[in-house]
């Protein structure tokens, strides 16, 4: 035997297999929100609605600054040479007649540029920028409350992900178990028909064949959901690329909240997102109703406006009593007034912004009551689950003790086996029944933390 490759291959899986189990992530409930928190892309996406709502209080800011205002073209007139009178002279001998030959290319043609701008800013508004910068600032609160209702929904999502596993792992930790007992029964049965000793039948061993099947299903059905769970906190923590342990070894209820509950609805109104996001909409809804009502007010400004014009084959006309188009240039301090509006439609547009805010008051109303509701749900179905979890521990135990015995009365020869099946049915029912109220209630101690804002 070649001892040295022996020795080679050994070597190679010492150096091999740390790096595989380094590979290796074990997770507490805390550890797995902190992640999901740090990498999930829907709180990044309320983030960039944040911003959004930062770049237009900037716009709306942006509106009472200096406005630019540049036009340029370049175009082809008609050439013109001499004067203003006929025939091109520059003055004239009573009687006098102006030129009459503008559309004539006696002269040829011109290039004609020209250039206007102007450096405006409001003076006045009358209460229409500062109503939409108000706004504008309400709705960055909004956008924020979003954000932390995100971050809400994903610390839910991953109790509800890790819990799922834990009760799923059980519930294959349970049915292994049975199914391990139903086997060694099945053996016994089958040496006794075999051997002809003891009481069995040829039913004993269809009934528990039968019972073996359908354990064999509900234990590939637990492994599926086990499955998915495991996959859901991976993709939820980010960690789908490596093998994830959970630091708890079974699944355990946690502690019963201790606060009473009205306290649950006192931190409920002082906390929840929602409420901020509404009494920062009403606010937001405020102001675009007086901004809409602004809109039929003028806005008085200030700057400076100029122009210039050239056109190289005309010949330039000085007169300060006529303008010339095609060459000049101006430029002029201006104060002025822009009042616009529409007699039918401004005054819907403030009804709509009116309706809206009204709207809002009553989302609010029901919010004030429906809020102290899911705190009342949750709290009444926190305490009904813990009961629930007391009665069920004490059942499955029983049922446990009822299907060790039932076993041990099977392999002495003095139960059937229609009474083993019964008590292992009734104990996994119970057991399982067990899992899934503490799996509730855990959630559901989370989602009373939720609705009362303090999660």
């Amino acid at each position: 035997m070649n001892f040295n490759l022996i020795y080679k291959i050994l070597l190679l899986f010492a150096l091999v297999l740390p790096q595989a189990t380094s590979a290796q992530t074990i997770l507490n409930l805390k550890t797995a929100i902190e992640l999901a928190l740090a990498h999930d892309p829907r709180i990044e996406e309320k983030n960039a609605f944040v911003r959004k709502a930062e770049a237009l209080l900037d716009e709306a800011k942006g509106s009472a600054g200096l406005r630019y205002g540049v036009n340029s073209f370049l175009a082809i007139a008609t050439g013109v040479d001499g004067g203003f009178f006929q025939n091109g002279d520059q003055v004239c001998i009573s009687p006098c007649t102006p030129r009459d030959d503008e559309y004539d290319l006696n002269d040829g043609l011109s290039l004609w540029a020209g250039l206007t701008f102007s450096v405006i800013k409001p003076l006045m508004t009358f209460g229409r920028l500062e109503n939409y910068q108000r706004a504008a600032q309400h709705n960055i609160l909004i956008k924020q409350q979003d954000v932390e209702l995100q971050r809400d929904s994903i610390h839910l999502d991953v109790v509800k992900a890790y819990y799922g596993y834990l009760t799923a792992r059980d519930s294959r930790f349970l049915l292994e178990d049975t199914r391990k007992r139903l086997i060694s029964s099945l053996e016994l049965v089958e040496e006794w028909l075999d051997q002809e000793k003891g009481s069995v039948s040829q039913s004993d061993l269809y009934a528990l064949q039968t019972g073996l099947g359908l354990m064999e299903s509900f234990l590939a059905e637990a492994e599926g959901f086990e499955a998915i769970a495991m996959a859901a906190l991976k993709l939820l923590t980010g960690l789908q690329s490596e093998t994830v342990e959970l630091e708890d070894r079974r699944l355990q209820p946690v502690d019963l909240p201790e606060l009473d509950l009205d306290e649950w609805i006192s931190l409920a109104l002082e906390n929840r997102a929602e409420f901020r996001q509404v009494e920062a909409g009403l606010a937001a809804r405020r102001a675009l109703v007086e901004a809409s009502r602004a809109d039929k007010k003028p806005i008085v400004f200030a700057g400076i406006a100029g122009s210039l014009a050239y056109a190289p084959n005309r010949s330039t006309l000085d007169n300060p009593h006529i303008y010339d188009p095609y060459n000049h240039y101006a430029l002029s301090p201006v104060v002025g007034l822009r009042w616009e509006w529409e007699q039918g439609a401004q005054p819907a547009r403030v009804a709509q912004a009116q309706a809206e805010l009204e709207a809002l008051v009553h989302t609010a109303s029901f919010a004030r009551n429906g809020i102290p509701f899911q705190v009342r749900e949750q709290y009444y179905t926190v305490q009904a689950k813990y009961k629930s979890i007391k009665a069920m521990r004490s059942s499955a135990k029983a049922a446990r003790r009822w299907m060790i015995a039932a076993y041990s009365d099977f392999e002495a020869g003095l139960e059937e086996a229609d009474e083993i099946l019964t008590a292992m049915q009734v104990y996994v029912l119970a057991y399982a029944e067990y899992l899934k109220v503490v799996n509730d209630f855990n959630n559901h101690v989370s989602k009373l933390k939720s609705v009362s804002g303090v999660l």
